[in-house]
């Protein structure tokens, strides 16, 4: 859940995604799930030569599982936030498991 939490705090800025098939697309996020499936909003490809047919798209849905990686905005990312969640999150006990 850290990672859809940290995502749903990027909604309105550009990111770009890189998908398993070695498809880059940049756009601004417009909403993320707990799938990390994803939507863009004015998307543009990265390697337009590669993939002509996607100059006419400007917006998608990208499911979760096809994504390889996301590029941030660094002035977005506060390392010292996800790394004190991350330590929360951690010290957490699992659910269902007994002692």
């Amino acid at each position: 859940m850290l990672f859809y939490s940290f995502f749903k705090t990027l909604v309105g800025q550009p990111v770009t995604v890189e998908l398993k098939n070695d498809l880059a697309i940049t756009g601004v996020l417009v909403s993320v799930d707990q799938f990390l499936n994803i939507k863009l909003d004015n998307i543009k490809v990265v390697d337009e030569g590669r993939y002509p047919h996607m100059l006419a798209v400007k917006n998608c849905f990208i499911r979760g599982s096809v994504v390889r990686y996301v590029q941030l905005p660094a002035a977005s990312v506060d390392t010292a936030l996800l790394q004190d969640a991350a330590r929360r999150e951690r010290q957490q006990p699992a659910a269902g498991v007994r002692k």
